[in-house]
């Protein structure tokens, strides 16, 4: 952060931490940075602790800051796990299928009835004791371990949860991200595609792509609209084996890849709710669907791990910026004026971003006649006929009234998008050390397998194995020793057509 030319001044946090259901410390802290502002200024949460905890003392500090107007704790009802369940039920939103169980027998019934391996997870993780040793989210193979979870529930703070799990592939990891003024009126929206991640398919987004999807921007826009919600929000949704769309996360606060969603004019998410909070005309987005965002390190490493690069990814990385950074941050940024790279807080050097040609994906270009049409970043899908009814018919009710089957990625026009390089956690040697070993690790067991002619696949397969003892007590010889065969004394016959 100190590196970044668009920061002018930093504030210690308070004293002994950031805790939301204790937040007269938050309190006190930004009261003190408020006096050496000396005029309000914009209050943007960038993590979902301190979006919680902002929202609980915003109401003592709207003389102070400008803050986004999030009514009835929204951030922390958004954050729970149970009560967005609940929410999506209610607005018919798809969401895996999830079960609060009661007992430990009723959580091990759930899961066989969910199918194991099952999701599980803390209702409010940002409740969880640091020393517990317990994650957020597991994945649980067999039915004593969610048991065991389960008794520990008085420990981490909240309920459990148990969703179905929904299997990872090349293109189901998909996001929203959005700036909305009040009553969830959208500035800036937009949807992507996960296409590397760190960890593999579990993690935050390694590679990214900026690509419409109406069904993913629809539920996006709904639940906006739906909740009132004033601020940015990132949405993670990932496409079942129907070709559905279900909403697994919802972050109240812009997302480590926020940065992907800045139109050709450089206005992203965080930029469009400054204007909107001070009171200044929000431009209309122009351009951005194709734009790609690459996390060098975590890029190089997923790759490595996942043994597949995206298409073109690795070529764009390198012809970029290297040590560009924009992390997700933590705790809440506050300043009185955000330039034009106000997205760039954690840039070192401003490296700005290449123009680099983008191809279009197969995968879109086989669906293309039966995707649909593209929603521009920001906006609602226009009303129209109802569509013939399929047997997909009622997976989503969007704004519109119409009840359309599964929609999928329509494809964006060839043109060149933009590569936002970025180094996540400059200051975290481990992504590299990891990348580092892992490069090292795969090039001298190539290199010593090599020089000893041992096989690809390794030396077990080269091993001798026992033979049984034979009856009797007699214990076998030695194996004979396996010789080549004998080369013919006259050479094949040579066959010509």
């Amino acid at each position: 952060m100190g590196r970044s030319r668009y920061l002018r001044a930093t504030h210690p946090g308070p004293d002994g931490g950031l805790d939301p259901e204790a937040p007269e410390a938050l309190l006190e802290c930004l009261t003190a940075v408020s006096e050496r502002i000396g005029r309000p200024a914009v209050l943007i949460a960038m993590d979902d602790l301190s979006a919680i905890a902002v929202s609980r003392v915003a109401p003592m500090l709207t003389d102070r800051f400008r803050i986004p107007h999030q009514p009835d704790n929204l951030p922390a009802r958004v954050a729970d796990k149970a009560e967005l369940s609940r929410l999506c039920a209610r607005w018919d939103v798809p969401h895996p299928e999830t079960v609060i169980p009661a007992s430990g027998a009723e959580a091990a019934e759930a899961a066989w009835r969910l199918g194991l391996p099952v999701v599980a997870k803390w209702s409010r993780p940002w409740l969880l004791p640091a020393a517990a040793g317990l994650r957020s989210t597991t994945l649980v193979h067999g039915v004593a371990e969610v048991r065991r979870l389960y008794e520990r529930s008085a420990e981490a703070g909240s309920r459990l949860l148990l969703q179905r799990f929904l299997p990872a592939g090349p293109d189901t990891d998909w996001f929203f991200h959005g700036a909305f003024a009040r009553g969830g009126r959208p500035l800036l929206a937009g949807s992507g595609r996960k296409e590397l991640s760190w960890p593999v398919r579990t993690g935050l987004t390694a590679v990214g792509r900026w690509l419409p999807d109406p069904a993913v921007e629809e539920s996006g826009l709904r639940l906006a609209e739906r909740l009132g919600y004033q601020g940015i929000l990132d949405l993670d949704f990932r496409c079942d084996e129907r070709g559905t769309f279900r909403l697994v996360d919802f972050n109240p606060r812009p997302g480590a890849q926020f940065r992907l969603f800045t139109d050709d004019r450089g206005l992203d998410v965080v930029q469009a709710m400054y204007l909107d909070l001070t009171g200044q005309r929000v431009p209309e987005p122009v351009g951005g669907p194709g734009r790609v965002f690459v996390a060098e390190n975590y890029a190089l490493l997923a790759a490595v791990r996942g043994r597949r690069l995206p298409t073109a990814t690795a070529a764009r990385s390198a012809d970029t910026a290297a040590g560009a950074a924009a992390g997700s941050g933590s705790g809440a940024a506050a300043g009185p004026a955000a330039g034009s790279g106000a997205g760039r807080d954690a840039l070192p050097g401003g490296a700005g971003a290449a123009r680099v040609p983008g191809p279009v994906p197969p995968r879109e270009e086989r669906r293309a006649a039966e995707a649909g049409p593209v929603l521009p970043a920001g906006r609602r899908p226009e009303p129209g006929p109802p569509p013939a009814a399929g047997p997909a018919d009622g997976a989503r009710g969007p704004l519109a009234g119409r009840r359309p089957g599964p929609v999928r990625a329509a494809p964006p026009q060839e043109r060149r998008g933009r590569v936002e390089a970025a180094w996540f956690a400059p200051d975290d040697l481990g992504p590299f050390l990891a990348m580092l070993g892992a490069f090292l690790g795969r090039g001298l067991g190539k290199g010593a397998r090599a020089l000893r002619g041992v096989p690809e696949q390794g030396r077990r397969g080269a091993r001798a194995v026992r033979a049984p003892r034979q009856r009797g007590g007699e214990r076998p010889g030695p194996p004979a020793r396996r010789t080549p065969p004998e080369a013919p004394a006259e050479p094949d016959e040579l066959v010509t057509r």
